[in-house]
């Protein structure tokens, strides 16, 4: 007997086991999940479900989960090994686009508190 079986539900949602055969379902379930999160930030932004000071941290909590239904359904980024150079490559992308914005914004206010007031 050989252990040949794998299991269909051990392995990343999105994530096909061979490249071509990629099923329309995770697709369907990946833009059923973002359109899910695009609908309910325009309900947060636009309600009062939220406690007025919290609506910010409800959206960037739906874009993350926005972020992370387009990776893992759309991108097929999975925790596999034949993954690793594509989260390595999303890891530094993700340094780049912080260091440019943390950078830009350490020399705006720095040139702001540096400006000499103007005259009224």
């Amino acid at each position: 007997m050989t252990d040949s079986f794998e299991p269909v539900f051990d392995r990343t949602p999105g994530v096909e086991e061979h490249g071509p055969t990629v099923s329309y379902l995770s697709y369907s379930v990946g833009l059923g999940l973002a359109i899910l999160a695009t609908i309910t930030s325009f309900v947060v932004s636009q309600t009062d479900l939220l406690w007025p000071p919290g609506i910010p941290v409800g959206l960037i909590v739906l874009a993350f989960a926005q972020i992370g239904v387009h990776l893992v359904f759309f991108l097929h980024l999975g925790s596999g090994p034949d993954s690793t150079n594509n989260i390595l490559a999303l890891a530094f992308g993700v340094l780049i686009v912080f260091l440019v914005i943390s950078g830009s914004v350490w020399i705006i206010s720095n040139l702001n508190s540096n400006m000499m007031p103007m005259p009224q």
